[in-house]
């Protein structure tokens, strides 16, 4: 295989890995805001299975997640799982993801201080005009250094799309370098996680800073 063939192949590879990565923010990001939001509801009940979920998911592999995700339907209900492959893939990641982001949320929440709260309670605002207007703009500034740092993990965690066998660039990597017994395809998905990364940061940098009048 030529090298402009093996780049031609991954670079199809790495548009289904931006994929798994957009409709990964895309679902998880609200997610774990309604995720962050049942965790401190004032309901007992709600708030354990909040933690358990949230706890299970940081104690267990995302590889083992998305592989219950995948053959769960067919060994608990007997389901076909023809064509679930991409489906069970962005679920697990978006539900994965949620809980961290949920607890990066959570964390920016409780960092406002309880007075701003009560200064608002004061001039009338009700709860939900008061977490909009004045506490999710500072939790957002607040956390925008953690999300940045899930969401550079995620980029390169989308080669575990290669444990359902889903041919984004990792996964195409792996093969053309078994076939071609080179090692090329690797520093070739290497390049490309990179740039990737790179683009990735260097928009957070720049979200960062237009936020910077929230100081």
């Amino acid at each position: 295989m030529s090298l402009s063939t093996m780049l031609s192949t991954m670079s199809a590879g790495m548009l289904k890995t931006c994929g798994i990565f957009a409709l990964t923010l895309i679902g998880s990001l609200p997610l774990g805001m309604i995720v962050a939001l049942l965790r401190k509801s004032r309901f007992f009940l709600i708030r354990f299975i909040v933690y358990v979920y949230i706890s299970v998911i940081r104690g267990t592999p995302l590889m083992l997640q998305l592989l219950v995700w995948y053959f769960g339907p067919y060994y608990l209900f007997g389901w076909s799982i023809r064509g679930w492959r991409f489906p069970a893939l962005i679920i697990g990641f978006v539900v994965n993801y949620a809980a961290y982001f949920a607890e990066i949320y959570r964390g920016g929440i409780e960092s406002i201080p309880v007075g701003q709260h009560e200064a608002a309670e004061v001039l009338g605002y009700s709860k939900t005009q008061t977490f909009l207007r004045i506490i999710l703009p500072q939790v957002v500034k607040r956390i925008m250094p953690a999300v940045t740092n899930e969401v550079i993990t995620l980029v390169k965690d989308t080669s575990l799309a290669f444990t359902l066998a889903y041919q984004e660039v990792f996964s195409l990597a792996k093969q053309i370098s078994a076939s071609q017994t080179s090692f090329m395809p690797f520093v070739i998905a290497g390049v490309f996680y990179f740039a990737a990364n790179y683009v990735v940061a260097f928009a957070m940098e720049r979200i960062e800073k237009a936020l910077d009048y929230y100081r």
